[in-house]
């Protein structure tokens, strides 16, 4: 009787060793799985500790940067920045909205992570672009409008703010409808739009009301501006009103389409 062909040889070898074989391939993917599952939870708890727990990545030294009239010491005790505590835990807002808080000069804070030990706080002091009298001291006032302090002595270079609306009329009425703090900022405006030499020699900006301000200037040269709008404008007027009339003493551009001088 003949034997098997070795096709059916073949086959059988199949049968005998196939289910074995996906048996062991199975078992060792299980194996690397576990393996690897493994290493993932040791390194995850081992990251955790060395960011937390360990002595390693801790706070030992804050610097600071960028003050002016601030001094880092300052910066460094209104900012409470915890050291010894983990740097992953340090609340880079919670530094920014303390120091805003406690010290308004500031404007911005950048809290920078210097690995492995170190708080960098670069800080960005407000410039006042404008000074209200108070009690003897001056308010400074800066570009967006926001009284953020109060010194003892003016600020070499920076304009008086007055606002001396009447107790009746337009001005009266202008400060009821805008209130005080609009027209703080259109004040600001002007003075952001004034011709470089212009704002060099401008002592005081005087506010009577929303569309009547006015500039006095060194050698008690003054410029009547009007209302904020037309900034622009109004800059270019004055530049060249003040070239064609050198002498004059009073500028109106309140109407930069029909500007006018007068004195000498």
């Amino acid at each position: 009787m003949a034997g098997p062909s070795t096709a059916e040889r073949g086959e059988r070898r199949q049968e005998s060793s196939g289910p074995p074989l996906v048996r062991r391939l199975a078992r060792a993917r299980l194996r690397t799985i576990v393996i690897l599952a493994a290493l993932a939870v040791l390194l995850g708890v081992g990251g955790t500790w060395v960011l937390y727990g360990s002595s390693w990545l801790r706070v030992r030294h804050v610097s600071v940067s960028g003050t002016r009239v601030l001094t880092p010491a300052e910066v460094r005790d209104a900012a409470a920045v915890p050291v010894g505590a983990p740097m992953i835990s340090v609340d880079g807002n919670g530094i920014e909205a303390r120091l805003r808080r406690k010290l308004p000069r500031i404007d911005t804070v950048d809290v920078v992570r210097s690995w492995p030990h170190g708080i960098g706080l670069k800080v960005t002091e407000r410039t006042p672009v404008l000074l209200v009298r108070k009690n003897g001291d001056f308010v400074e006032v800066d570009d967006e409008g926001v009284r953020f302090a109060t010194v003892s002595g003016a600020p070499k270079g920076v304009p008086m703010l007055e606002l001396s609306a009447s107790r009746t009329g337009s001005g009266a009425a202008s400060f009821r409808r805008f209130g005080t703090d609009r027209l703080v900022r259109e004040a600001v405006r002007v003075a952001g739009d004034l011709p470089a030499a212009v704002a060099k020699d401008t002592r005081t900006v005087q506010v009577r009301s929303y569309d009547d301000i006015s500039l006095e200037l060194a050698g008690g040269r003054t410029v009547e501006w009007g209302s904020g709008e037309n900034g622009r404008a109004k800059a270019r007027t004055l530049t060249a009103l003040m070239k064609a009339a050198a002498g004059a003493r009073h500028f109106d551009v309140s109407v930069p389409t029909a500007p006018a001088s007068s004195g000498s």
